[in-house]
C-alpha cells in the first residue's frame, strides 16, 4: 500500500479521500488555489500547498505544480477524484513518466474510453448494444445531415471528449443542425480543448442506468449494481438512487455483463462508471459513456454494497488483485443521494455561491452527508456550485424515500439559496414515488415543482 498520496482535487471529493487516506494510515498530502485557502479539506491536512492562483487553468489544473508538488512532497502516488485532470490521459502518463502512480486508469484507456465516437466503435467490437447513429466524427455539417438523414431525427450533437452535458445540442429538424453544430463544436473546444463531434438518435424519454465496475490489473473484472441517474436538469444530474427500481433480474444482469464487457474493451483498470440508455419498454438499452474516474454518485453504491470504492481504488492502484469476485456482490436495501447546490432554481437556476452564515446537516440512522461546507466559509464562484451531497439509506425504497424528505426538512444552510427545495417537492411526485421518472421529467413538471416555491418567494419567505 501507498505510504503518502497527493490528493489533487478540492471541495467534498478531496475531504472523501482524504478520509479514506487516513483510514488506511496513508498520509494525504492536498493542494489547494488561492481561494481555497481556508477549504475545508486545506483544514484538515497537515501538509498542504498553495498551486496557484483561483482560475482552474492556474491551479487544480496546472499538471507541472501539481507534479512539482508531489514529487517533492515524496508521494507515491496521485488521487485525481472527479473533474480537473481525472480523465485527462496526458496527465496520467506525466505521473507515470515521472515515476508517480496515477490512482486510475492508464492514459490508453482514458483515451479509448473519453473518445466518445472512437469508445462507440470500441463497444460495437465488443458486442455492447450503442444508440444508432455515425459511424466516427462528423467533421462538418453535410456530414452531420447525412448521418441524421440515416438515423431519423430527432438527433443529438455530442462532444467526442465531452462530459457533465457540455458540448450536446439537440436537433429537431435538418434546419436547426448548422447552427447547433457550430455552437456545439465552440463549447466543446471552450471547455475540452477538443472540438470533435459526433452524431447520435435521440432516444425519447429514456432512463440514464449506469453501472459501477472494479478491474484491477490481473483481469479481473466485476460490476457493483446499477444507479439510476434519470432525475437531471440539462444532463446535470439532481437526484440518483441505486438500485434502479425500474430493472428486472435479468435485465440487470444483462446491463451488468454488458458494463463489464465493456471495461474489458478498453482495457479498464480501477474505478470506473459504464452508463447506459434504457428505452421506455425498459427491454433495451444502448451504450453511452464509461467515465474512467470515480463518480459524484458513488455513495449510493457504497451503501447497497457495503463496498468502499475509494478504498478500492487506492488498493488496486498499488497493485493488490481485487478480493471480490461477481458472485460476492449483493445489493441490499435502498440507497437516495441529493445533490445540493448552490443555485436558485425560481430563478432559472442562477448560480449563488457566497458565505455561509449558518449550517445545519440531517443526521440519525441511515444518512450520510458529503460536503466541504460548514458555518462561516465561502462557497467560492470560481469553480462548480455542488454544496453538498445528502445520501440516506433503509431497508425499503419508500422508507428511503420518507428518511430523505426528512433530512432535507432538517438541513439549514443560511446565506445563499440552494436546490434543496426541489429536491423535496420531487420527493412527494408521483412520478417519483412510483419510480416512473425518465430523463425527460424535470422539463414535462419542472414549472408544477417549482409553484410552492414561487409562492413562498412571493411571500418574502425563503424557501
Amino acid at each position: 500500500m501507498f505510504k503518502r498520496i497527493l490528493i489533487a482535487n478540492r471541495g467534498e471529493i478531496a475531504v472523501r479521500v482524504f478520509r479514506a487516506c487516513r483510514e488506511l494510515e496513508i498520509e494525504p498530502v492536498v493542494v489547494y488555489s488561492q481561494a481555497d485557502r481556508e477549504a475545508l479539506h486545506v483544514q484538515l491536512a497537515e501538509q498542504a500547498y498553495c498551486i496557484g492562483p483561483a482560475r482552474s487553468a492556474d491551479s487544480y489544473l496546472n499538471v507541472n505544480a501539481i507534479l512539482t508538488v508531489a514529487q517533492a512532497a515524496g508521494c507515491d502516488a496521485i488521487h485525481p477524484g472527479y473533474g480537473f485532470l481525472s480523465e485527462n490521459a496526458d496527465f496520467a502518463d506525466a505521473c507515470e513518466a515521472a515515476g508517480i502512480t496515477f490512482i486510475g486508469p492508464s492514459g490508453d484507456a482514458i483515451r479509448k474510453a473519453g473518445s466518445k465516437s472512437a469508445a462507440r466503435d470500441l463497444m460495437r467490437a465488443a458486442g455492447v448494444p450503442v444508440t444508432p447513429g455515425s459511424d466516427g466524427p462528423v467533421a462538418s455539417v453535410e456530414e452531420a445531415l447525412t448521418a441524421a438523414e440515416s438515423v431519423g431525427y430527432p438527433v443529438l450533437l455530442k462532444a467526442s471528449a465531452g462530459g457533465g452535458g457540455r458540448g450536446i445540442r439537440r436537433c429537431d429538424r435538418p434546419e436547426e443542425l448548422s447552427a447547433a453544430f457550430a455552437e456545439a463544436k465552440a463549447e466543446a473546444q471552450a471547455c475540452f480543448g477538443n472540438d470533435e463531434m459526433y452524431l447520435e438518435k435521440l432516444v425519447l424519454r429514456p432512463r440514464h442506468i449506469e453501472f459501477q465496475v472494479l478491474a484491477d490489473r490481473y483481469g479481473n473484472v466485476i460490476h457493483l449494481g446499477d444507479r439510476d441517474c434519470s432525475v437531471q436538469r440539462r444532463n446535470q444530474k439532481l437526484i440518483e438512487e441505486a438500485p434502479a427500481r425500474c430493472l428486472t433480474p435479468e435485465l440487470r444482469e444483462r446491463m451488468g455483463a454488458a458494463a463489464v464487457k465493456a471495461a474489458k474493451a478498453v482495457g479498464y483498470e480501477n474505478a470506473g462508471t459504464v452508463e447506459f440508455l434504457l428505452d421506455p419498454d425498459r427491454e433495451h438499452f444502448y451504450f453511452m459513456e464509461m467515465n474512467t474516474r470515480i463518480q459524484v454518485e458513488h455513495g449510493v453504491t457504497e451503501l447497497v454494497t457495503g463496498v468502499d470504492l475509494v478504498r478500492q481504488q487506492l488498493r488496486i492502484a498499488s497493485g493488490l488483485a481485487l478480493r471480490l469476485r461477481q458472485e460476492d456482490v449483493t445489493l441490499q436495501g435502498h440507497a437516495i443521494e441529493c445533490r445540493i447546490n448552490a443555485e436558485d432554481p425560481v430563478q432559472g437556476f442562477r448560480p449563488c455561491p457566497g458565505r455561509v452564515d449558518f449550517l445545519h446537516f440531517p443526521g440519525g440512522p441511515g444518512v450520510r452527508v458529503d460536503s466541504c461546507l460548514y458555518s462561516g466559509c465561502e462557497l467560492s464562484p470560481y469553480y462548480d456550485s455542488m454544496a453538498a451531497k445528502i445520501l440516506a439509506y433503509a431497508p425499503t425504497r419508500m422508507e428511503t424515500i420518507r428518511r430523505m424528505r426528512r433530512c432535507l426538512e432538517e438541513f439549514t444552510l443560511e446565506g445563499f439559496p440552494t436546490n434543496a427545495e426541489l429536491s423535496y417537492q420531487i420527493l412527494y411526485h408521483p412520478e417519483f414515488i412510483l419510480g416512473e421518472c425518465t430523463t425527460a421529467f424535470l422539463d414535462e413538471h419542472l414549472s408544477e415543482l417549482l409553484e410552492f416555491s414561487r409562492k413562498l418567494s412571493e411571500s418574502g419567505v425563503d424557501a
